[in-house]
């Protein structure tokens, strides 16, 4: 049975009863959480993406190992907690530093419009991938933030964050020499879940812009 019909919500740990009211320092300290998260990966963006323009203005008939690319997808989730799949959005980056390794970064955010439950995302980490012509596999290991939006009848109670980890997998294809196409299958644990660690997985179509 789902987390949804199975969960008790008043005797589980996190969520505060949907009667009582939300403490207003625990949601300042989400929000602020949240936005530090989104201005460290702003930032990072930045960084990248001058760092790459700097490298492709210096030396540009080197070959270079650098590799940058941003972008954004669709989603469909299955959430762990409703019966039901969920559609969504999700921003990208990866910033290739080495030949066969680099680093990925993604923001998640799906929501179920009939009862307002919501899941996002921030995750940062390592992938390691391989080229054959125009396609380019890949795996990855990500560590991040989940903030859970608890609703009922479709009126928000309760707006949580938990540490994850997540695993998956996937292929870029260079479409144009500017553009690539992927699709993405990824794994997520979130920890201290009510009623055990909360499980959601995750397939992504999406394309990217290729820095050079």
């Amino acid at each position: 049975m789902n987390r949804f019909l199975s969960i008790n919500k008043t005797n589980a740990p996190g969520p505060p009863n949907p009667s009582g009211a939300f403490p207003s320092a625990s949601r300042s300290q989400i929000i602020a959480g949240e936005m530090q998260v989104l201005t460290r990966i702003l930032v990072f963006f930045g960084l990248l993406g001058a760092a790459s323009m700097l490298h492709a203005q210096a030396s540009p008939t080197a070959s270079r190992v650098a590799d940058l690319k941003i972008g954004g997808g669709f989603t469909n989730s299955g959430t762990d907690y409703l019966s039901n799949r969920v559609n969504g959005g999700m921003g990208y980056f990866n910033y290739d530093f080495r030949p066969h390794l680099g680093v990925e970064g993604e923001f998640h955010y799906i929501n179920d419009g009939p009862t307002n439950i919501s899941q996002k995302t921030y995750e940062i980490g390592g992938r390691y991938y391989r080229t054959y012509g125009k396609w380019v596999p890949y795996g990855k290991v990500l560590y991040g933030r989940g903030v859970f939006n608890f609703a009922q009848g479709g009126v928000t109670y309760a707006n949580l964050a938990y540490n994850l980890v997540a695993v998956g997998a996937g292929v870029d294809y260079k479409l144009l020499p500017r553009l690539y196409v992927r699709g993405d299958f990824e794994f997520q644990n979130w920890f201290g879940f009510p009623n055990g660690d909360l499980r959601p997985n995750l397939l992504t179509i999406g394309a990217a812009y290729h820095f050079r």
